[in-house]
């Protein structure tokens, strides 16, 4: 060992002795870094020190002293794969009070693991139904990955709401899904809500009423409670983690290296742009871009398209290529993937999103990823680079909790001990955060008062009766029959009370409706402009718009995406705002119109039923298992080539998801790609589709945690 390592070492302890062990932990990061870098053996010190800091993965057995070893050994655990994982220090502690059948709200840096506890408590406890609920969908997709690889021998993974129960079932959901399944499941042995600092609307104005309804409801038959989030300080007194015993872990294992630019640039744009431009010519490795908006994302994206040299790389070439063929050639991210850019927001395609998270994990893949808050959400990259654009703007208010969200995505455990982070904009200012979730009381009409007495107060009581009155009224005793059950998906129960007023007041005008299941979309009209009226500003655009838009996208199997294109182009539609728009046809409209269906057939009595049509939303007019399949990361023009092949029949009606997997698992890959005629990327994304639902194979272990705990 050279002299410049003994006196880092020695540095490294005696911040130790003085007590401060996360500057001594940063301090070693940084060491284990250089020593990475420069191809340094570990020495039996380093690894002293790795184990007095709690850093245990980080050892090497091989060059470390017998009692470093033992550490080493000790803290092995099974987390469902082939070979076990050590666990640092926390996550063991963690781990050990779930295990001990605590509830655990747990606050823990971005880089900490907590998915390894996840799955080494299923792996060692073996409950029979685990609940896991998600932010977003890209996060169901990486969760049900990764579960499903691990676990799919011993359980039904399930993740939409068509799946029958088995004997043991993890279910990976958004909340709302998850709110489906309520009455399906008589217990939970464990309740996991990943990022459940959205249940505040704090951070989640729209969607945290939906999450704290389906922690009431799950929360009632889970025998034990886990709860993740990052970067919270305090969780304020609620009824919701009463019961729950608060774990703050400031541990990190990677160091975040900030540079802020901001002092230089101030507020002048062109520096601003030249700065950017400086860092992402020179920059190596992957890098994360926070843009903050859409329109921000149009902006770098000009930017690079503008100064950005094209790269020699077949599998990008082949990427642009099919984004040309399949969405069009002129859009910004055919344009971008030659440049290895990418870009990631909530409103793209599924599978397009996930495509573009593999291609940044491919050594000749993406080098770049611009971003909106959607890769904040838990989406896992091995980014060594996050370039911070903007902390403000137009309807964007950056707090401190966001930001340390955001650099935590730079740096991964054996990846990059050092994740760079390069601000372009003024930071918020440091302050600690306090985590408040009040009662959402527009979800109170949902709720039973018996059922959930224990969290309710008086005034709650009484706001649920006054509600229910008022909807017996309207409904009749049916609506008792739609609350036990669950059957109603509106978020606030007074645009429930809205629709039934309007329905009974008039009920003349709502014969539209039954013109919703005629097959020509010309009859759609009325009713859809009086449906949309229910909820306005909701839509993401005009009124007459949208309801053109509707009628063009009930083509959408029959034609291509360019095609549906150039229809919408007579009014004005493009191609990124068809994404958003998309999606609020499958999730907003067919939740609105599905909770409409319902109560007229009690309100008006009438005779027709709308669920055909709104299944047909809910899938946005593509073959229901074809739309799931794109969670999955099949995309819907590669599925079409298989419907073509004859191989599998897609239109189906009786497909359900599960048999669709079972046929694509007992069907010979080669066959699928040569009768498909699928061109070079769509077997690159077939592969990377298939390695998903492809169950690997656990031998049994000899060792087990268990013995240690």
């Amino acid at each position: 060992m050279n002299e410049d390592l003994f006196y880092k070492c020695s540095e490294i302890n005696d911040y130790l002795i003085d007590g401060d062990e996360p500057k001594a932990r940063d301090l070693l990061i940084q060491l284990l870094d250089y020593v990475g870098r420069n191809n340094i053996q570990y020495f039996p010190l380093l690894n002293s020190l790795i184990r007095e800091v709690g850093l245990y993965p980080y050892m090497d057995v091989n060059s470390s002293e017998w009692e470093d070893a033992f550490v080493y050994n000790l803290f092995r655990a099974d987390i469902g794969l082939n070979e076990e994982k050590v666990l640092h220090r926390e996550q063991f502690r963690l781990l050990s009070s779930l295990l001990a059948g605590k509830n655990i709200a747990v606050s823990a840096p971005t880089s900490f693991g907590k998915s390894f506890v996840i799955d080494a408590f299923i792996k060692l406890r073996k409950p029979r139904n685990v609940a896991i609920i998600v932010p977003t969908i890209a996060l169901t997709d990486e969760t049900r990955r990764r579960i499903y690889k691990k676990f799919a021998n011993e359980y039904n993974i399930i993740t939409t709401t068509d799946i029958p129960l088995a004997e043991r079932n993890i279910f990976i959901f958004p909340q709302e899904r998850a709110l489906c399944y309520v009455n399906k499941i008589d217990s939970l042995d464990i309740l996991i809500v990943d990022e459940f600092y959205k249940s505040s609307k704090d951070f989640e104005k729209e969607r945290s009423a939906s999450l704290i309804k389906a922690i009431i409801k799950l929360g009632q038959i889970a025998k034990q409670k886990y709860y993740l989030a990052p970067n919270i300080t305090k969780i304020e007194d609620n009824q919701f983690t009463k019961d729950m015993e608060f774990m703050k872990m400031d541990f990190n294992t990677v160091f975040l290296k900030v540079t802020d630019y901001y002092p230089q640039i101030g507020t002048d744009t062109q520096k601003k742009g030249e700065y950017f431009l400086n860092l992402n010519r020179t920059l190596k490795g992957k890098t994360l871009i926070y843009a903050g908006s859409f329109s921000n994302i149009t902006s770098l994206s000009n930017l690079i398209l503008e100064t950005s040299p094209k790269i020699d790389s077949v599998l990008l070439n082949d990427f642009s290529d099919w984004l040309g063929k399949n969405y069009d050639y002129n859009w910004n991210l055919t344009l971008l993937a030659k440049r290895g850019v990418g870009v990631h927001n909530g409103s793209l395609h599924r599978s397009l999103s996930q495509i573009q998270i593999k291609l940044f994990e491919e050594n000749e893949g993406l080098n770049r990823l611009i971003s909106t808050s959607s890769i904040i959400e838990g989406v896992n990259t091995s980014a060594e680079n996050v370039i911070v654009w903007m902390t403000s703007g137009r309807g964007l208010q950056f707090s401190n909790f966001a930001y340390k969200n955001l650099i935590g995505r730079a740096g991964r455990m054996f990846k990059h001990f050092i994740g760079n982070i390069y601000v372009l904009a003024k930071r918020p200012n440091d302050t600690e955060t306090q985590l408040a979730i009040p009662f959402p009381e527009e979800i109170l009409g949902d709720l039973d008062k018996e059922k959930y007495e224990k969290i309710l107060t008086r005034e709650q009581v009484a706001k649920i009766d006054e509600h229910d009155k008022e909807m017996l009224n309207l409904v009749g005793n049916a609506y008792k029959e739609y609350k036990n059950d669950s059957i109603l998906q509106a978020q606030d129960s007074n645009l429930l009370k809205t629709i039934a007023h309007k329905l009974s007041s008039n009920p003349e005008a709502w014969e539209c409706l039954k013109y919703l299941n005629y097959s020509n979309p010309d009859y759609w009209d009325a009713a859809l402009y009086k449906i949309l009226n229910l909820q306005p500003g909701a839509w993401d655009a005009k009124y007459g718009t949208f309801v053109e838009f509707v009628k063009i996208l009930s083509e959408n199997w029959e034609k291509t995406i360019p095609e549906l294109l150039q229809d919408l182009d007579d009014i004005g539609i493009g191609l990124d705002t068809f994404f958003r728009l998309e999606r609020n046809v499958s999730f907003k409209l067919s939740s609105l119109i599905s909770d409409v269906n319902i109560l007229q057939k009690a309100i008006l009595k009438s005779d027709f039923d709308l669920s055909p049509f709104i299944s047909k939303l809910s899938s946005v007019f593509l073959p229901t298992v074809v739309y799931q399949l794109e969670e999955y990361g099949l995309p819907r023009m590669i599925a079409k080539k298989i419907q073509n092949s004859g191989l599998i029949d897609f239109e189906d009606k009786g497909l359900t998801l599960s048999a669709a997997i079972s046929k694509f698992n007992t069907l010979n890959d080669e066959d699928i790609i040569s009768c498909s005629k699928l061109e070079s990327f769509e077997i690159y994304i077939y592969n990377y589709f298939k390695d998903g639902i492809t169950q690997l194979h656990i031998p049994e272990h000899t060792r087990s945690l268990s013995s240690n705990l």
